[in-house]
């Protein structure tokens, strides 16, 4: 048994102290010296509501098959540790290439944690197949194309920096399809890639947590905090009680089914995640958190039994329609209410102007779906090489791979 299971003794260890001598060293030159790094302090709550959202929530959420538990969440915190340190250097070399204003300590570290549920949801696609290695490499390449798309969209297309950050969810879910189609398919039957009560439990707890608080993750960079926070709360509840009653409505023996409660009730929070800043009645934001569940339920049939095995798509956590369709789906309704306003004041006289901002909006979500898919299987391929030792199929979904495990565990 051992000789199956072989060390990562000379390959993660080393990678992770070349990595954080790097930021170590980049961080002396990058961080001011003046006190106003640890300002403003009244950001702390809200950043601290979305750190509690990134760790725990989506540290438990990934929690879905019956032997990958450890390696859900251990491997999720490690690499929103380096990816937060990766980000913020990130942002501080764009702002030393003059291309983004410098903003306080608090504030991009608000936006690195913001960037990497990004990389978490990705995570989601190619959870189970990807080794240590691997996911640290596809978490900084993915970061930094991140950055990429949110500059080609604040420079040329004029969207505001906060709202293309907002962004995460379109790019994290079509970068880790494109990923994930890159890796070998699983034999068909697969014993250890299904879930048991015990993982979807734990995934329904990491759930919660990310529902409680993803109106201060939609809120903690815009400027209109209050309509943030109440339009996202409602859309959130109207979800949750629409993935119950669409739950025993479309399967078979009528009753709930954990799989539907576990993504769709998010829906709402993904829907309004462009809009929720900017709607100005609570009733637009209760429509599309039902709209959103909607869509989740429904494409998870569609794309698990139709569209998934006809390209080949891996999702391992079903993260195309937890996250991407509500996305698309709140990107069409980011354009429309755009189109209403603007409509509202010019009249409808103007149209040539109203035209160029539906071109602006609808090339902000074409652009960052394209950058994730072209870039997403570039990494693919490049994760997939012989220097990074790519997991062989019939391991998949093993912690016994990765971690020291008892035999109780194994067979539990």
């Amino acid at each position: 048994m051992p000789a199956r299971y072989p060390s990562f003794r000379c390959s993660v260890p080393w990678l992770l102290l070349l990595l954080q001598a790097l930021f170590l060293s980049c961080s002396f030159f990058a961080f001011p010296a003046d006190g106003d790094i640890y300002s403003p302090a009244y950001f702390h709550p809200e950043f601290q509501d979305v750190n509690h959202m990134v760790i725990f929530g989506f540290g438990f959420f990934l929690i879905v098959l019956r032997r990958y538990g450890f390696s859900s969440t251990a491997f999720t915190f490690l690499l929103i540790v380096l990816g937060v340190q990766c980000s913020v250097l990130v942002e501080e070399f764009l702002v030393f290439l003059g291309v983004q204003e410098s903003e306080v300590g608090l504030q991009s570290l608000a936006k690195a944690m913001v960037s990497m549920t990004a990389v978490i949801i990705s995570t989601g696609a190619v959870l189970g197949k990807a080794n240590p290695v691997q996911l640290i490499v596809m978490t900084l390449v993915e970061l930094i194309f991140f950055c990429v798309s949110r500059y080609i969209n604040s420079t040329f297309l004029q969207v505001l920096d906060r709202l293309s950050l907002m962004h995460v969810h379109l790019f994290g879910a079509y970068f880790g399809l494109a990923v994930s189609s890159r890796f070998p398919e699983p034999r068909p039957g697969l014993d250890k890639n299904r879930s048991t009560p015990k993982s979807e439990l734990f995934s329904m707890l990491g759930t919660v947590f990310v529902w409680v608080f993803w109106p201060s993750f939609n809120s903690i960079l815009a400027y209109s905090k209050r309509e943030a926070v109440l339009n996202t709360s409602l859309a959130l509840a109207v979800s949750a009680v629409a993935a119950f009653m669409l739950s025993a409505l479309t399967s078979k023996d009528g009753k709930f089914r954990m799989t539907h409660i576990h993504s769709a009730v998010l829906a709402g929070g993904v829907t309004v995640s462009y809009t929720a800043h900017r709607i100005q009645h609570p009733w637009i934001a209760m429509i599309l958190g039902l709209l959103g569940t909607v869509i989740t339920i429904l494409g998870s049939h569609c794309l698990q039994r139709c569209f998934n095995p006809a390209l080949k798509l891996q999702d391992t956590s079903g993260v195309h329609f937890t996250f991407g369709l509500p996305a698309v789906l709140g990107a069409v309704a980011a354009v429309v209410l755009s189109v209403v306003e603007q409509g509202i004041e010019i009249q409808w006289n103007d149209l040539s102007s109203l035209g160029f901002l539906v071109f602006v909006d609808l090339g902000a979500f074409c652009q960052t779906i394209s950058t994730a898919l072209i870039t997403g299987l570039i990494t693919g391929l490049i994760l997939n090489t012989k220097l990074l030792k790519a997991v062989h199929v019939s391991k998949y979904f093993d912690d016994q791979f990765y971690w020291e495990v008892s035999f109780k565990m194994i067979s539990d």
